[in-house]
């Protein structure tokens, strides 16, 4: 059967902020109550934007922190569609490991009820979407590298 749907490719933006607490590696997700959804922060590129832009803005205003990108992750891809709109969606999203650099949690917007850090094993219990947990896995796999060849951090 042919579909009719009208298909869009849609990019996004986002990452996995990091930091060492008590000898715990913790990540940042955002959260909405009613639906208990818990994610990683993400969003669309804005007009003369690149991906790396767009990641920093977006997790800075879906969660309220000042960040600073050390690496890329990935990318993950996934498709949905909008009965609405008659249109079946083909999304990438670029993450990137990010660790805080100023800002707080209070500033964050409002598209989130909740913004807060997880331990890593907390965060990969919770976290809604199954691919963002081959994100986070994959974060860790570079805090992990990257705590290896620089020591003390």
């Amino acid at each position: 059967m042919i579909s009719d749907k009208k298909i869009e490719y849609p990019v996004s933006s986002g990452g996995v902020v990091y930091r060492h607490s008590k000898g715990s590696l913790e990540i940042v997700l955002c959260g909405r109550t009613k639906s208990r959804l818990w994610s990683l922060p993400k969003g669309t590129p804005v007009i003369g934007e690149n991906l790396e832009e767009t990641a920093i803005r977006e997790v800075s205003e879906e969660t309220g922190l000042e960040v600073v990108i050390q690496d890329k992750i990935g990318v993950i891809n996934y498709s949905f569609v909008n009965e609405e709109k008659n249109i079946q969606y083909h999304k990438h999203v670029h993450f990137y490991l990010m660790v805080k650099s100023g800002g707080s949690f209070e500033k964050h917007d409002h598209e989130f009820d909740s913004v807060r850090w997880f331990s890593l094993e907390e965060a990969l219990r919770v976290v809604t979407y199954e691919n963002e947990i081959e994100v986070i896995l994959k974060a860790k796999e570079l805090i992990g590298s990257e705590s290896n060849a620089k020591p003390g951090q």
